[in-house]
């Protein structure tokens, strides 16, 4: 029988021997409206149309109805499944299917017809492809470009931790002009939360796209409320800060099912206010801190206020 993706059970295999947590009732202020409206239908339709899948509905992002009601979507390339068994992460897990040659083309087809001003390109580790997919996202960046030549373009790209230095190197030279890589917890968490991941590597990644174009933006994100703690936060600000990091995001973690990684709380928006003035503290370009961030929350209004900074910076 063929695998059946909306199956828990099938969804994610590596997680049916983990315990089950009860999930803990959400806070008012992450509660959000269900999805609907004509803009989020009309933003639904052209991802279907142009068989895309989006991290926006994969990940289970509670700001999903906000952004596709505004013609916003996070496109997720290489596939709907992930060759990682993270903890936290509601993509689905196993042996992907080949990649698609035709894909970099539909993705620009569907920007193009989205009319968007600023795109997220992200996509599942692929540790079953030599390069880990670069060449993929390198010519997802380049389709884009030449259909949308007015178009920003932001990727948010795998860690390439079994690839050779050349991997990176390919992404950074189709010139995206935002590279996000998420460390997304505290190095001590990395066992539990992300254990195909290496935090340091993650980091040296970072560092390294600053080494080959010192003009591109840095970008990177954590999860908080999985068992972290303050001075661990703090901790991993002032990592980002020594790798030239420009960027960073902070958000609150939510359970997808009973056997992914528990909520250890729920931080509040004061705690996340305080998050945001230590970053700022510590000179990062741009800050987005909330209970509701995620990686591509607002992007596109966040990469004109990243290039503002930027150049008051310079000044």
């Amino acid at each position: 029988m063929p695998r059946d993706l909306k199956i828990p059970e099938q969804r994610h295999p590596e997680k049916a021997r983990r315990a089950e947590t009860p999930r803990l009732k959400k806070p008012d202020w992450i509660r959000v409206k269900a999805p609907s409206g004509d803009g989020y239908k009309a933003t639904r339709d052209i991802m279907r149309e142009h068989k895309l899948v989006t991290v926006c509905e994969e990940a289970g992002c509670p700001n999903v109805g906000e952004c596709w009601s505004q013609g916003h979507a996070t496109m997720m390339i290489m596939g709907e499944i992930c060759t990682r068994g993270c903890t936290f992460c509601n993509v689905a897990t196993g042996r992907p299917d080949a990649l698609d040659v035709f894909e970099p083309g539909r993705v620009a087809d569907a920007v193009k017809k989205l009319g968007l001003n600023h795109v997220v390109i992200t996509s599942v580790d692929r540790d079953d492809v030599d390069d880990g997919g670069a060449a993929h996202i390198a010519q997802t960046i380049r389709a884009t470009r030449r259909q949308s030549p007015g178009t920003t373009i932001e990727v948010l790209t795998p860690d390439f931790l079994r690839c050779g230095p050349d991997a990176l190197e390919t992404v950074v030279d189709a010139r995206p002009d935002v590279f996000n890589h998420n460390l997304e917890t505290v190095p001590g968490l990395y066992p539990e939360v992300r254990p195909g991941a290496r935090y340091f590597h993650s980091l040296r990644l970072l560092q390294r796209v600053k080494e080959l174009d010192p003009s591109m933006f840095t970008k990177s994100g954590i999860m908080v409320g999985l068992g972290e703690d303050r001075q661990a936060v703090m901790q991993v600000m002032d990592d980002m800060r020594a790798a030239d990091v420009d960027f960073i995001t902070i958000g609150q973690y939510l359970q997808p099912t009973s056997r992914h990684h528990a909520v250890n709380r729920f931080v509040t928006p004061e705690e996340f206010a305080s998050y945001e003035k230590a970053a700022w503290g510590k000179g990062f370009l741009m800050v987005s801190a909330t209970p509701l961030t995620r990686s591509s929350y607002h992007a596109g209004d966040d990469f004109a206020r990243l290039k503002d900074a930027r150049e008051k910076s310079l000044a």
